[in-house]
Order: C-alpha cells, then structure tokens, then sequence
C-alpha cells in the first residue's frame, strides 16, 4: 500500500475544501490510495464546521472569507496556521470508534512533532466546546495540546462509506490581532515555533509513512484533476 503525498498548496478556502471533498469521494470509490497533504490560505479565512448553523453577522465585515468544512467542530481562523488533510479507508479503521479513529490517525501528528521536539497530549475537555465559538478555545479529545496545556492542533473529522478524512489547524504563526477581532476574546499564547514550514512537512509525512507503515509516493495534482476540483469549487458552498 502507498500513501499518496500531494506536494503543499496555496489557495482560497473554497478550493481547498474541494480538493478534500474530491479526495474523499474518490477515497470511497477507491479510485486512489490513501492521501496526505499540507496547505496553507491564501487569505485569512475562517472555516465554519458543517453543523455550525450561524455565526456573529459582523464577520462578514470583517477582511476574512468565509467557508464551510465538510467536517464538524467550531469555527477556525486561518491566518498564519499551516493545515493537514488525511484520508484512509479500511474495515479495521471503520470498527474503531471516533475517540479511537482520531488517536489512531493522531499518532503520526504526535511522532511527528516529537521528532520536531515538542511532546503533544490530548486535550480532554467535555461537551462544553460546543458554547465556544472558536475551535480554539477549548481542547477535545480530539485535539493535541502542548504539555503547558496550550491547544496547538485541531482536528475534524468526517466519516462517509468506507472512508475517513480527518483535517485540522496547527498554531504555527497567528495573526492575534485578527483572532481577537473575530472571536472578541484574547487569542492563544503563541506556540513560539521558527522551524521552516518546509521542514515541518517533511517531518509529519515521514512520521505518517512510519506510523502506518505505507510507502511514501509524491504526487501533484494532475490537470485533469484540478479541472474537477475547481469545477467543484463554484458549484459547492
């Protein structure tokens, strides 16, 4: 088995969420193996969680797009984070509950950064999450917090047919000022990381090969595969 690398992308929040919709499906058809990236916003963006019914209306006056993830959770503001997406199918995954699914996929993000230096743990708080409007704010089982207690990635997930996507924000560089614009609360302690993003990547996608013990294959995007996703982008909100 191969786990498809697909090389860093920039690009608006819509395009991004179609490329992981795209994935996911074709995950579940099996037209392709498992697939990993990384991709960073090309605009401060917040991304709602698909049952996330409103949000405050003065966002929209706010200098951020606005998208809605095909996973749960809060709302998250990308500005300055890095985001990873994972996709995998398989019976022995699918027996797992969602606890057990996210800490078996989990594991290649706490390797990784442990590689990196940094311990991680998850986070443990209840049901109140839910009150919270920022996915940062609070710390589910879920999440990976900082052995100061800080959330330093949040992940979501989605389950359709015989497939799991699991997506999620690491607090690289955030834009403060921003985030206490947008959830009027004073924004997280900064996670003080100056490692090249290049040099984050390569560190989570070896840690992913070893963790699930799939052969690392680096494939872009072809054309004809963008010409989908872009399609999907205008016609999917």
């Amino acid at each position: 088995m191969i786990l498809r690398v697909i090389p860093p992308i920039n690009a608006s929040g819509r395009v991004q969420m179609a490329i992981d919709r795209w994935l996911l499906t074709q995950q579940i058809e099996g037209q392709q193996p498992p697939s990993l990236r990384f991709y960073t916003w090309e605009q401060p963006t917040i991304s709602l969680g698909y049952h996330q019914k409103s949000y405050p209306t003065f966002w929209d006056t706010l200098p951020v797009a606005i998208v809605r993830r095909p996973t749960g959770g809060r709302a998250v503001l990308h500005a300055g984070d890095l985001t990873y997406m994972l996709v995998m199918s398989g019976e022995k995954l699918l027996r797992k509950t969602h606890r057990e699914a996210y800490c078996y996929i989990c594991r290649f993000l706490v390797e990784g950064w442990r590689s990196l230096g940094r311990e991680l743990v998850f986070g443990d708080a209840g049901r109140g999450y839910i009150h919270n409007p920022s996915c940062f704010g609070t710390a589910t089982g879920a999440d990976l917090i900082t052995l100061q207690g800080g959330k330093f990635i949040g992940s979501a997930q989605l389950r359709r047919g015989n497939a799991i996507l699991q997506h999620g924000s690491m607090l690289l560089n955030l834009d403060q000022s921003l985030f206490l614009k947008v959830f009027e609360t004073s924004p997280p302690e900064p996670p003080s990381i100056t490692l090249p993003t290049t040099v984050i990547i390569e560190a989570l996608t070896k840690a992913a090969g070893d963790c699930f013990g799939l052969e690392l294959v680096s494939q872009p995007l072809s054309s004809e595969e963008w010409a989908i996703i872009l399609e999907l982008s205008v016609s999917e909100t």
